[in-house]
């Protein structure tokens, strides 16, 4: 099974995020058991708050589709 290389959509996420002030951050978690594994959020750097947030208050849990989402409709 091929694996999936999310580098490319990761940046153009990270550009869109910039661009609206800002950061795409990508969970740390190595464990792929953890909830958190692989998911991303929307943070703002100049207030160092999450934008983004799951259900539980961390920071993490969306996907990247959500991320472009939620940029998207801030656009709006």
């Amino acid at each position: 099974m091929p694996t999936l290389n999310l580098k490319a959509p990761e940046q153009r996420v990270r550009r869109q995020a910039e661009r609206n002030g800002l950061a795409l951050a990508k969970s740390r978690a190595r464990n792929p058991e953890d909830y958190t594994y692989g998911t991303y959020g929307l943070v703002d750097p100049y207030l160092n708050a999450w934008v983004t947030s799951d259900p539980v208050g961390h920071g993490y849990g969306y996907s990247l589709a959500d991320c472009i989402e939620f940029l998207d409709e801030m656009q709006d």
